[in-house]
């Protein structure tokens, strides 16, 4: 007996010994590049659950561990994620790991200066929205590149029309004319698709966008007045096989991406299908007319690095965009009643057909030295009612820009030649050309532009860099157009950068794309004289400081600008039912100032606040010689973005908050009508009130592959207190065709608040 029970003693020493052997631990400090310890900062054993956060000292350990192969996976707002594979046998003790400061001074861009340059070292000072921050403050299958941008401060989404709600960008208080689209660097929407291309780039197909605010005619074109926007899309190589992102809203509305992207051999591609569709109808402001835009949209996009023996660069994108975009009364787009009463003259609606195409790539040649064509080629058309008026246009362009850079000594160089052929026409009064014998002929648009520039980068020493650059474009309309540039860069602290900007712009204003009031509603058109082009100054000056403080890291900017037209053109509303354009004897003036803070805590908190306090005016002289000064329209006196994002690593959750500040902005003069169908003797208020956007998101990862989020978009339901219809209530005439409507007092989103949900799944490439 006492024999058995040695033996059985025995045994569960054993046992115990065998059991403790199967678990193991791991113990270590995080620290960042100064061997600070990152307090709070998330510790996760892949690809198990097990985790942990890290104590005040950086300090962290995980236990009950099975032996085997993992990779240690170390994050933290502000920081570089780290990954470290790590084989565990037995118990590590005094692991330490270090994580790299990711502040955005270390971001790589091409815009500032048409090659790759750290943010750090760029003389222009460029913003950069990268995919994660896309995905996390918006929901990723409903947004466009304009939902996404409206995280930079300055830059706001300006509402064209109060029927059917088409919009643009506005940078600095200049509306989406002003400022230059590119894909992956090179120049894609003219003046049509600045209205309606932008909301058909899914941020599904978007790796970053750049987006420099201030004069970039230099190497982008005239039209870079305001800024450019560069849209730089995903690398092939480094997307999931397949990936799927599915969501609804409370609106009745369903968004989704779906995307495949394959490998023939060392050739990668990507293949993407966003769409949208909704068409629930809204009327909660009473007026008759609903209160969002109805909509089915279609983007197909393709994208292919292929592989070269030379290893040189030759990448290949094609993007098919198709939207139905409509709204009315009810009766238009019940039932989809709209595909049949599209041109009624009694049952008032607008449709508009979009059908784009556009092709678009880089070839580096297989020379010693660094020279590539960028070149793109699209077609957009469009086919609307707005009413009984049938509008259509059709825009053509082709683009190539052959780029040669290189260095010598101190100085990077880049020049290069491009050549643009653009077609346009539509069927207003905008492209009629008088004959002498009082008939009209319509004249297609036929434009060949080619240009040649230059810019230098010279470094005078390690803290101070000079950047000068000229461009010459010429126009069979307007001579030869000279575009120069300025721009200096200093370091004038360890942590303190200061940049200097100055730049020129000329602009061809087009009517029908640019102004929707000149479409849409009853008012009538009246061109005084044939326009000139506008003619631009524009100067920035900015400055960006780093700094370590609440135990975490930071950067604070602020951006001074000036802009300063001469024969800036733009429409006057004063007399009902008319606009009225003509050249400007005077000059118009933007100018402001912007400040930004972004800072990542030491919890896993970051936080971004922007305010841009501006001035847009015009001065005309009046019939006595003197000089009158007024607001532009719709460009708002001060505008701000603040966002917030935690992330509970151990719980797989991340929450993010977003809102969108718009100050008091003049708007133009809109008279409401009387019992009788008479205009009454006031107009509406010319001067908005603030208004404010509010969104929350919360996303939920269930596993590497699949996540859940949901969210409020537009949390305190914040509507335009006015209808942004006008004459829609006369007596004597059916709603839509009084000769008083007017959609022109759209001043702000008209969305309210929703609640929407989605999922996304992943399959990634076997390793």
């Amino acid at each position: 007996m006492l024999i058995r029970l040695r033996l059985l003693f025995a045994l569960l020493i054993c046992c115990s010994y065998a059991s403790l052997a199967q678990s193991v631990s791991i113990a270590g400090q995080l620290v960042d590049n100064n061997r600070q310890p990152i307090e709070f900062a998330n510790i996760i054993l892949r690809p198990t659950s097990l985790g942990t956060t890290t104590n005040a000292r950086g300090e962290f350990s995980i236990d009950n561990i099975k032996p085997g192969s993992y990779t240690l996976e170390a994050s933290f707002v502000g920081f570089e994620t780290r990954h470290e594979d790590i084989t565990l046998t037995e118990d590590v003790k005094n692991l330490k790991l270090v994580l790299k400061n990711q502040v955005e001074l270390e971001e790589l861009v091409i815009t500032g200066t048409m090659k790759p340059t750290r943010l750090s070292e760029s003389p222009v000072r460029i913003e950069v929205i990268k995919s994660e921050q896309i995905n996390l403050f918006k929901p990723s299958a409903a947004s466009s590149v304009i939902e996404s941008i409206k995280l930079v401060n300055g830059v706001q989404e300006v509402t064209s029309c109060g029927v059917c709600f088409t919009n643009n960008i506005s940078i600095n208080g200049l509306n989406g004319a002003y400022t230059a689209v590119l894909m992956d660097g090179t120049p894609m929407y003219g003046n049509l698709a600045s209205v309606y291309g932008l909301n058909g780039i899914p941020n599904m197909i978007v790796d970053r966008i750049e987006i420099i605010k201030g004069p970039s005619s230099t190497l982008y074109g005239s039209e870079a007045v305001a800024g450019v926007i560069n849209i730089i899309t995903k690398d092939p190589s480094t997307q999931p096989i397949f990936s799927i992102d599915l969501m609804g809203t409370t609106h009745w509305e369903s968004f989704g991406n779906v995307a495949f992207a394959p490998k023939i051999g060392k050739t990668s591609g990507f293949i993407g299908l966003n769409y949208g569709y909704n068409n629930f109808f809204d009327d909660d402001n009473g007026d008759g007319f609903g209160d969002g835009v109805n909509m089915d949209r279609l983007s197909l996009f393709t994208k292919w690095n292929i592989h070269r023996k030379s290893n040189k660069v030759f990448d290949l994108s094609a993007k098919l965009y198709l939207e139905d975009r409509r709204n009315g009364v009810e009766e238009f787009m019940k039932n989809r009643a709209y595909r049949s009463l599209r041109g009624s003259d009694t049952i008032y609606g607008e449709s508009i057909y979009t059908r784009r195409l556009e092709t678009f790539g880089t070839y580096q040649f297989n020379v010693p030295f660094n020279l590539k064509l960028d070149f793109s080629a699209s077609d957009h058309q469009q086919d609307s009612y707005y009413g009984s008026d049938h509008y259509t246009a059709s825009q053509q362009i082709a683009f190539t820009n052959l780029v040669w850079s290189g260095k010598i000594r101190k100085h990077d160089l880049v020049s290069g030649a491009t050549m643009r052929y653009q077609v346009y026409n539509d069927n207003t009064v905008a492209t009629e050309v008088l004959n002498p014998d009082s008939t009209i002929t319509d004249v297609t648009d036929k434009q060949f532009i080619p240009g040649v520039f230059v810019q230098d980068e010279f470094s005078i020493s390690p803290r101070w860099t000079i950047l000068g650059g000229m461009r010459f474009d010429y126009y069979s309309s307007h001579g030869l157009i000279l575009s120069p540039r300025l721009s200096t860069k200093g370091k004038v602290g360890e942590w303190t950068t200061l940049r200097a900007n100055f730049g020129t712009g000329f602009r061809v204003v087009n009517l029908f794309t640019e102004d929707h009031a000149f479409i849409t509603g009853q008012r009538q058109v009246e061109i005084l004289e044939e326009l000139n082009p506008e003619r631009s100054y524009n100067g920035t000056l900015s400055l960006n400081y780093v700094y370590s403080l609440f135990g975490g890291v930071g950067n604070l900017d602020i951006e001074a600008y000036y802009t300063y037209f001469t024969n800036k053109i733009i429409p006057n509303y004063d007399i009902p039912g008319k606009i009225i354009y003509e050249n400007t004897d005077g000059f118009a003036q933007t100018s402001g100032i912007g400040f930004n803070v972004n800072h990542s805590f030491h919890v896993p908190l970051s936080i971004g606040i922007g305010v841009n306090l501006q001035r847009a005016t015009e001065s005309n002289r009046n019939q006595e010689g003197e000089l009158e000064t007024m607001n532009i329209e719709f460009a708002p006196n001060w505008s701000g973005v603040l966002t917030a994002n935690y992330q509970l690593a151990r719980l797989g959750l991340s929450i993010a908050y977003s809102a969108n500040f718009t100050g008091n902005m003049t708007l133009p003069e809109v008279y409401d009508l009387d019992n009788s169908g008479s205009p009454v003797s006031e107009p509406r208020p010319t001067t908005s009130k603030p208004f404010s956007i509010h969104s929350l998101q919360v996303i939920k990862s269930i596993n590497t592959r699949f996540s859940v989020y949901a969210g409020l978009e537009n949390i305190f339901n914040y509507r335009q207190a006015a209808s942004p219809l006008s004459g829609y209530n006369d007596p004597n005439f059916a709603a839509g065709f009084s000769p008083f409507f007017d959609t022109s007092y759209a001043y702000s989103p008209n969305h309210g608040v929703e609640l929407f949900l989605g999922f996304k799944w992943t399959i990634d490439r076997a390793k």
